[in-house]
């Protein structure tokens, strides 16, 4: 069994995907340090007619030192989510399959969820059966690890019975191989493609949220994500 793991980011870019195809479970790291500057869990990239369209989720800081990332709350005040809802009706109003995907996005910026990775993954969980990929989604905080640095995969895989613990390549500078061996646990990486599709406004910009290609590609997104190669083993799924 392939398990990895992945911060709950917002409207993820399409390699957050392809991984998750890769995989049989994908552990959320829920409970790990949220980062103190710019990070894909709060914000991510769209494209309107001016180029790219950046996207930021406001959440509490101030005064509250380092957290958790399950214990950062959203700040609802101003009109920061209407805004957002009309910037993507705007940017999108001519792709193929905005509209069908318009009602679920009201419902995201009308939420008032109070926390951040509740929405993030109430929206990955929406994306996931978008993109008909079936792998099961695990919150760290599920799994009562307090595990940290290289011991942190070892006890994912411990817990959820993995055989095989898989990560893009770039975290390879951050693994000890030896402690995978000792524990049995095969380390594999891959590289997640970057799928060229269609685009409204102009020149191709990659590794969007995937909402764009899903918006301007629709059922046809999937196909993009799963042609897939993974270091020496090809995952059948």
């Amino acid at each position: 069994m392939i398990v990895s793991a992945n911060q709950p980011y917002f409207a993820p870019f399409p390699g957050f995907f392809h991984k998750a195809f890769l995989s049989d479970i994908v552990v959320i790291l829920d409970t790990v340090q949220f980062p103190r500057g710019t990070t894909w869990i709060s914000r991510n990239r769209f494209k309107n007619d001016q180029g790219t369209l950046w996207m930021t989720i406001p959440v509490w800081k101030k005064g509250l030192g380092l957290q958790k990332i399950d214990r950062v709350r959203i700040c609802w005040e101003g009109r920061w989510a209407k805004k957002h809802l009309a910037s993507l009706s705007d940017a999108y109003a001519n792709a193929p399959y905005f509209r069908d995907h318009r009602d679920f996005l009201e419902k995201i910026f009308s939420s008032g969820m109070n926390r951040l990775v509740d929405l993030n993954l109430e929206m990955i969980t929406y994306l996931l059966k978008v993109l008909q990929i079936d792998t099961k989604v695990i919150r760290l905080s599920e799994l009562g690890i307090e595990a940290k640095g290289d011991h942190l995969p070892l006890e994912i895989c411990k817990m959820t019975g993995a055989s095989h613990f898989l990560a893009q390549k770039p975290a390879g500078k951050y693994h000890n191989p030896e402690l995978f061996q000792r524990k049995g646990i095969q380390l594999k990486y891959f590289s997640a493609p970057i799928p060229v599709y269609p685009q409204l406004w102009g020149n191709f910009i990659p590794n969007l949220s995937v909402l764009d290609l899903i918006f301007n590609c629709g059922p046809k997104a999937r196909e993009l994500l799963v042609r897939v190669q993974c270091s020496g083993f090809k995952v059948q799924r």
